[in-house]
């Protein structure tokens, strides 16, 4: 049961779920903070993995932290994306790859992994505590919204409800260093680990012909929703999730939608802006996030969340491999509603008068052209290159 009265602080809001202690990271210098606390006080095992891994100064700073962690005796395995991290040369990585640390690139090519990207972000620390969310390693996600950084959101999640994650890292590892790994050892692998008992559910996506088991939890959640929040900063779904977001609205419930109005992909934008005179005509207030760029990955619906790596578009709904923790209790919930609430004073609002302002057919053109590049073009070349055949949205 949640804390019965979640306090959302300067710093985090916090919650108790089942005897997991539960603390949001808004902030980047926060977040940094906090992954460093937790990486320095690991006694027994690091597993970390992510997306972008970069040679700046917070990319330093986690790097010699986890030597300090091999060091003192801590067994340390470090995966991170390819295609991601694919300015960080091996010799920023070296001081770790010399000691007994296991790293590895999760390294597309083509057939089989083309286009593949491991997408999630990680850090667990004796598998007990974890930090999960939106952000990666480098400066650009541990700043402030004043300096221009990416507005982001982690999470910090520390019990027993953490353990599952153990076995799932060492298998993604495993499978990630065999050149001989198979797609389907991978579908089956995001299956299996997929944690759906109790008010914490570890859910994954990844490359799927049909909805990844975060996706269809997410589906199932939006059937029977009455009110939703959702802060998306990238927002291309397939068709039938965009009018399931929309049904929320239309049967009389209440739903809210923040996507970005800076990124740095302006053809994210004009996709999300496709998509938003039918859920204005469902009734969906749709706000976009004035700052900084927006990165923020969050879903609330009724007394559930969901927060992880995934945005809403097609990528991260069928290809992209993500991580996602739905937590089922009104307490948290309800702070989660009031953080949207926070959100939204730093946003402008579209309504049905201005968007039509905005709706030009030299803007409908881009918009569509958008969508098609974002949704459409990318993710069916990319689904072809890795699977052959059709793509089935569900």
């Amino acid at each position: 049961m949640a804390d019965a009265n979640p306090q959302k602080t300067a710093l985090a809001v916090t919650a108790t779920v089942e005897g997991n202690r539960l603390t949001l990271l808004p902030d980047g210098p926060q977040r940094l903070d906090a992954l460093i606390a937790l990486i320095d006080e690991a006694q027994e095992s690091l597993r970390i993995l992510y997306y972008i891994f970069l040679a700046d100064e917070s990319g330093r700073r986690v790097r010699d932290a986890l030597v300090a962690a091999v060091e003192r005796g801590v067994q340390v395995s470090l995966l991170v994306d390819d295609f991601g991290s694919d300015t960080t040369k091996e010799e920023f990585f070296r001081p770790l790859t010399e000691t007994s640390c296991e790293f590895c690139r999760f390294s597309p090519r083509f057939g089989r992994r083309y286009l593949l990207r491991n997408h999630q972000k990680l850090a667990l620390a004796d598998g007990r505590r974890v930090i999960i969310g939106g952000f990666n390693i480098s400066d650009d996600y541990f700043g402030t919204v004043e300096s221009g950084a990416w507005r982001d959101l982690g999470l910090e999640v520390e019990g027993d409800g953490v353990a599952c994650l153990t076995r799932y890292f060492d298998d993604l590892f495993k499978w990630a260093r065999d050149p001989k790994s198979k797609i389907r050892t991978l579908r089956r692998m995001l299956q299996q680990h997929s944690e759906t008992e109790g008010k914490l559910h570890w859910l994954f996506g990844g490359p799927t012909r049909r909805l990844s088991p975060w996706a269809r939890a997410v589906r199932r959640d939006l059937r029977k929703a009455r009110r939703l929040d959702l802060i998306a900063a990238y927002f291309a779904p397939s068709p039938g999730l965009l009018r399931r977001s929309g049904n929320v609205a239309r049967r009389g419930g209440r739903a809210r939608l923040v996507t970005a109005s800076k990124s740095d992909n302006k053809a994210t934008i004009g996709a999300a802006r496709h998509s938003y005179w039918l859920l204005l005509k469902r009734g969906v207030e749709i706000y976009e996030y004035q700052p900084t760029k927006l990165h923020t990955k969050l879903f609330v619906l009724d007394d559930v969340v969901h927060i992880g790596s995934a945005n809403f578009d097609m990528r991260s709904l069928f290809l992209n491999l993500e991580m996602m923790l739905r937590i089922d209790d009104p307490g948290f919930a309800e702070a989660m509603h009031r953080f949207v609430d926070a959100e939204i004073k730093d946003c402008v609002r579209i309504t049905r008068e201005s968007h039509r302002a905005e709706r030009t057919w030299i803007n409908r053109i881009k918009w569509g052209i958008a969508y098609f590049l974002v949704a459409i073009a990318d993710y069916g070349i990319s689904h072809r290159l890795n699977f052959g055949g059709e793509p089935k949205p569900g």
